[in-house]
């Protein structure tokens, strides 16, 4: 990023290595391979979840033990994915924008965006219903029951039951899933793409507006990797994917968009049996 955007705490960050000397001048073949293996993570899960749609039990596991299982893999798997591209790129702590910075600023910082992203996913979806309605796509009075049948499939993912009656799954579900799972690992992933697009094509994407088209295109794949969610989920996924995506390319480090993203998932498993519930009162 360039050296026009400030940080949160005042200072400058950084400006990227030309493209005559740092990582620009690095094998753009290895490069390429972390690209590839990165972009292919999420979609490949998602092709994986939607084709499991109809099948029993959540992704997440049933009960505290499953969700530990589950968790455990799939962290393992993500550890592999990103250990075979990292020992082809050899990307650094500033290539994945991992250095801490801001100070303990990021925490609320983070918890403050997570607040700003649910605000603004709200506002799109209105405007969006507005104007369906306004074209005479749909009708007012069956916003409702299109909301109802078009909501993403949460038991795809949790086990709704344990989140409402188990308290441990519960703890665990908005602590350990939030924030490690979602949180550290997907901005991990994030902050990898987005290395892997700035490095290959640093005239494309080492600008502003470049690293705002890297984070739309990392975004792009996010929801993809959220299908079993439905075509809903996967959109609202996106766009939550492009906003954690700013916010980690406005700050040149992914911890405000780890501390947003794990904040921001762990409020909607809190709210989810509450959620359903006013779903099915529309019914």
């Amino acid at each position: 990023m360039n050296a026009d955007i400030p940080l949160s705490n005042g200072e400058s960050p950084p400006l990227l290595p030309s493209p005559s000397g740092g990582v620009a001048t690095r094998s753009r073949w290895r490069w390429l391979i972390h690209l590839v293996i990165l972009v292919a993570y999420p979609v490949v899960i998602g092709a994986i979840g939607a084709g499991r749609a109809g099948a029993q039990g959540p992704a997440l596991g049933h009960g505290p033990k499953g969700l530990v299982i589950v968790f455990g893999i799939q962290f393992v798997i993500f550890a592999v994915v990103f250990a075979l591209a990292w020992l082809a790129s050899r990307a650094t702590c500033e290539d994945l924008l991992c250095r801490w910075r801001g100070g303990l600023k990021v925490v609320p910082l983070g918890l403050l965006y997570s607040i700003l992203l649910r605000l603004a996913l709200g506002v799109i979806t209105l405007v969006v219903v507005a104007l369906l309605i306004a074209a005479h796509l749909i009708r007012a009075e069956d916003v409702p029951q299109l909301a109802t049948a078009n909501r993403p499939d949460v038991g795809a993912l949790v086990d709704v039951s344990a989140l409402r009656h188990n308290p441990l799954y519960f703890w665990l579900t908005i602590t350990l899933v939030s924030f490690v799972l979602a949180g550290f690992r997907e901005e991990l992933w994030r902050s990898g793409v987005l290395a892997g697009l700035r490095v290959l094509w640093p005239g494309r994407f080492s600008s502003n507006q470049g690293q705002v088209i890297a984070a739309t295109l990392a975004a792009v794949v996010f929801g993809l990797g959220h299908l079993a969610q439905g075509p809903l989920g996967a959109c609202g996924a996106g766009l939550l994917g492009l906003g954690l995506g700013l916010i980690m390319v406005f700050h040149r480090s992914i911890w405000p968009a780890v501390i947003a993203h794990g904040a921001f998932d762990a409020t909607t498993f809190a709210l989810l049996p509450w959620l359903l519930e006013k779903l099915q009162s529309l019914r």
